[in-house]
């Protein structure tokens, strides 16, 4: 059986141990994961693992003729040939194993060497070839460039016309058609989008050999892996079953651990004090020295914390009221080339305290929608029409383009941050990754990813009240959207958001916009009953419009809106009845004169929604202006004129409570055209 083993391996950089007498064995069969915080040295292990960094001390063990396949971070390049012909190189073994059965075919003609022994080489090969499944390698590249979110015209294309993600997907693809029978993979997830990911979770369930993997992706984990190896402070420790088992019971080995942590650091407190006291004076001196000496053999072993472990968490500021009703977005179309529709004819209404998820394959123009809802792009048709206070913060990978200068990562955030929430800036940056000295990097000197995460941050200290989020998961560990995601959850406005992390998207979501080229379509509830209802399509078991409505347990009904993106419109294809709201159907039943009486009503009812909304929008703009007049000190200083602003500013407050709630029940009469 094919394996890799260390014994007792120990590695360090100067003075820091990286690995200490660390023992593992993969072999066939194992599923593993590899964690701990960032800056442990994983990625170290997995490379000394593949054989690419030697150990200062211990023993790595190979079986022979174990084929081994590693796939790094990042850093993956590939050019001079097609995705088809790169892609064939993986099989080189196979070749290299052609070419000695073709000499042993010639030896065995000419009668050369042992007859017998090459015999037994030739028979020994065949079985390897044929076991490897380089026989079928064009089709196991084909099956597995496409299960990674190839097209089949890619494969002609030259590599270099490939983007960075898509070259660490060419690089993934090839150690997947090795058939390895031991993979190390080191962030294997990062580039790939949902679909990918799930196609990559089957082939490793599937999967014969042993792998160890790296990934931050919580929900791949849980179905991927039954083992979890967990690096910290050079030390490695095994953990039988999924990754949030492994929590669970980590988590209770940390309370212990805690309050074994908070006992020493009294106990190193208190030397501390008694050695900055009396260190100085001849009478306590040997007493001072005596405490110095327990500190130091304490310092020794030193209780640490995980980071990664650690339970931080923040809450945004406090979102701007707005209405019910956040945007509208009505016959929106885009095309890049003037030919092919990204978008085609979409509507959505996008309600307050909304988690939308837009979900799709890669070029369905999922953050494409998301810019022209931010503003960001208005080359487009159609219409978007935001509610009353609404303020948007738009986030997307482009943001950290904008992060420049000398500033540290520290100025840049505080700048930002509301007074209230300075005391936690530390820590908010320590659940962003940045940690220690970290903090006072200059903007200049950060990377693409770690810009990123910066941007992300700023953004979420504004006061906004619609959050547009585009992949906000990247570059950010477990415990980074962990955070994120709590934060989220307490928000207090509406969130819309494009991830590939399936966890995430679970746990956030409330609704689903699918979309597909031209085409799109909106589900109640959370993202494990949009998969659901997806699986049950793929089925040919088919749920009426009403049945989706009251689905998931919530019985909650559609919106207008959303009962129209689901009716089986040309750019809806449905799986039901369509709406008993939609016009058609209505002008189908009534007659004339009812039909006129109907849209006079209906443009009643949107005549005065519009009013209030205009009215609301006044009010607000209204009682901002006298909570300006605050700031004044012509009138805080001033008993009388304060008293009568803030009176006003009362008054303003009632009146807003008043139309709100107008505005509620004129848009539930509206709903009922």
């Amino acid at each position: 059986m094919a394996f890799v083993q260390f014994s007792k391996v120990s590695l360090a950089f100067g003075d820091r141990d990286i690995l200490k007498e660390v023992s593992v064995n993969l072999q066939a069969g194992s599923k593993a994961a590899l964690t701990g915080a960032n800056g442990t040295g994983k990625s170290t292990l997995i490379k000394v693992m593949a054989g690419l960094v030697q150990p200062d001390d211990g023993s790595r063990s190979v079986s022979k003729d174990a084929r081994i396949a590693y796939l790094p971070q990042s850093g993956l390049t590939h050019h001079g040939c097609t995705l088809r012909a790169e892609c064939d190189k993986a099989f080189e073994f196979g070749y290299k194993l052609q070419k000695e059965l073709d000499k042993i075919g010639d030896d065995l003609k000419a009668g050369n060497g042992n007859q017998k022994v090459l015999l037994e080489r030739h028979d020994a090969i065949l079985t390897e070839i044929e076991n490897s499944g380089f026989n079928r390698r064009q089709a196991t590249s084909e099956q597995i460039l496409i299960g990674l979110g190839f097209s089949h015209e890619d494969l002609d294309k030259k590599c270099e016309e490939f983007s960075g993600g898509w070259q660490m997907r060419i690089a993934l693809a090839k150690a997947l058609m090795v058939n390895p029978d031991i993979l190390l993979l080191d962030e294997p997830t990062n580039y790939l989008d949902i679909e990918a990911r799930e196609w990559l979770e089957k082939f490793l369930n599937n999967y014969a050999g042993g792998f160890l993997l790296v990934s931050h992706d919580r929900y791949f984990l849980d179905h991927t892996i039954n083992e979890v190896y967990e690096l910290f402070n050079g030390d490695l420790h095994r953990y039988p079953g999924n990754f949030t088992h492994y929590e669970k019971v980590r988590e209770t080995e940390l309370e212990t651990l805690i309050k074994e942590y908070e006992k020493q650091q009294e106990e190193i407190r208190h030397l501390q004090e008694f050695i900055d006291r009396f260190g100085a004076k001849a009478t306590k001196a040997a007493q001072a020295q005596e405490r110095q000496k327990m500190l130091d053999k304490i310092l020794e072993h030193e209780i640490v914390i995980p980071e990664s472990l650690k339970k931080i968490h923040f809450k945004f500021p406090q979102a701007p009221h707005s209405g019910r009703l956040v945007a509208t977005l009505e016959k929106i179309t885009k095309s890049y080339d003037g030919v092919h529709k990204v978008l085609d004819n979409l509507d959505l209404l996008l309600e307050n305290g909304d988690r939308l998820v837009v979900a799709g394959h890669n070029g369905a123009g999922k953050s494409t929608l998301l810019r022209i809802l931010a503003g960001v792009d208005s080359d487009f048709e159609g219409s978007v029409k935001l509610g009353a206070g609404v303020s948007i913060g738009y986030f997307s990978q482009d943001n950290a383009e904008t992060l420049k200068g000398s500033s540290t990562i520290l100025e840049t955030i505080e700048a930002d941050a509301p007074l209230e929430l300075i005391p936690k800036i530390r820590d908010m940056l320590g659940a962003f990754l940045f940690r220690g000295d970290d903090v006072f990097k200059s903007l200049d000197v950060l990377s693409g990813g770690e810009k990123s995460r910066v941007a992300l941050l700023k953004l979420l200290l504004k006061p906004v009240n619609l959050l547009i989020l585009d992949e906000p998961t990247n570059h950010l560990d477990m415990h980074s959207k962990d955070v994120l995601l709590e934060a989220l959850k307490d928000f207090g406005g509406t969130v819309i958001f494009v991830s590939h992390d399936r966890g995430f998207i679970e746990d956030l979501s409330t609704r689903v916009l699918e979309l597909k080229p031209g085409k799109f379509r909106t589900f109640p509830g959370d993202y494990r009953y949009y998969m659901e209802r997806i699986e049950r399509e793929a089925n040919g078991q088919e749920i009426s419009s009403e049945q989706l409505a009251m689905s998931n347990g919530k019985g909650k009904s559609l919106s207008p809106g959303v009962q129209a993106s689901l009716s089986p419109t040309p750019h809806s294809p449905g799986a039901g009845a369509p709406s008993p709201l939609s016009d058609s159907k209505s002008d189908a039943r009534l007659s004339y004169e009812e039909k006129k009486k109907f849209e006079a009503e209906k443009r009643k009812a949107e005549k005065l929604v519009k009013q209030i909304e205009d009215e609301i929008t006044k009010t607000e703009e209204e009682k901002s202006a006298e909570e300006n007049k605050m700031a004044n000190p012509e009138v805080y200083s001033n008993g009388e004129k304060a008293k009568a602003v803030q009176a006003r500013i009362s008054e303003l407050s009632a009146k807003l409570d008043e139309l709100n709630t107008a505005w509620e029940e004129a848009a539930m009469k509206l709903e009922e055209f």
